[in-house]
């Protein structure tokens, strides 16, 4: 069976949306199903990052050649054994299906919890091919009274069904992968990594903070930012810039997380 993780502090805040509370009826809750961050990512390239098992079996991080900002997902599993370990489970029990997609969605399916209402689809991993893509449409189909939202990299797999993409699978794009030109050319809906409040104003983008915007079937149109998250790399812009965003925005414990 597959391991879905309950949602975070951050993505509670959903709750108190009235388009995405009508999802959580019944005592429903929001959830995740995560894979081995940069393993499952064939088109990262800004964010790859990998945890990496050396020899003494001490995990560590490793970027990729041309990374920009260290995936925040990699960071954890580095960092907490029991993360890595049900991520890699989850990776490694897909993978012996992954040809198939009647297979993988059965097994997504059996493996639900009964109570789940809203399901992020990789708080880390991607879509690693297309069936495993169309895997997940076909249980979003299966379960009309259920949200099933996702940030991709893994663009021309979702250009190739995306006429196939149920409503209750909310899609967007992320920028820093290597089919970046692709969300302009095809009209994406978009996430952006930015450094800080000052550069998602100077692009006209809406930060979510709490997943909210992501999540919404309503503005399954509308691009929008994300700050900078994660550990970064000493010495690095990214670094610096998560420097001065603490105790800002989605940074800051005492605010009230509002929505669009």
């Amino acid at each position: 069976m597959l391991k879905y993780s309950q949602a975070n502090a951050k993505t509670h805040a959903m709750s108190a949306v009235p388009e995405l509370a009508a999802y959580l009826e019944g005592k429903r809750k929001i959830y995740s199903l995560d894979l081995l961050s940069g393993y499952s990512c064939p088109f990262a390239k800004a964010c790859l990052s990998k945890a990496v098992v050396g020899e003494d079996g001490k995990r560590r991080i490793v970027d990729g050649p041309d990374n920009e900002f260290r995936c925040f997902s990699a960071s954890q599993e580095a960092q907490y054994p029991n993360v890595y370990n049900a991520r890699k489970h989850n990776f490694d029990l897909l993978r012996t299906q992954s040809w198939d997609a009647t297979m993988m969605a059965h097994l997504l399916s059996i493996s639900m919890p009964d109570n789940l209402g809203i399901c992020r689809i990789h708080v880390a991993g991607d879509f690693f091919n297309r069936a495993y893509m169309e895997a997940w449409a076909m249980v979003a189909r299966a379960n009309e009274d259920r949200l099933f939202y996702a940030y991709t990299k893994s663009l021309k797999y979702w250009l190739d069904m995306v006429d196939d993409i149920p409503y209750n699978m909310v899609m967007t794009a992320s920028y820093g992968g290597r089919d970046d030109h692709l969300i302009a050319t095809e009209g994406l809906r978009s996430a952006t990594v930015v450094f800080s409040e000052a550069e998602a104003d100077r692009l006209g983008a809406e930060i979510d903070h709490d997943d909210s915007h992501a999540a919404r079937p309503s503005l399954r149109n509308n691009s929008f930012a994300l700050l900078l998250h994660g550990t970064q790399p000493k010495g690095t812009e990214a670094a610096t810039a998560l420097k001065e965003l603490k105790g800002k925005g989605s940074y800051n414990r005492n605010k009230v997380l509002t929505t669009a």
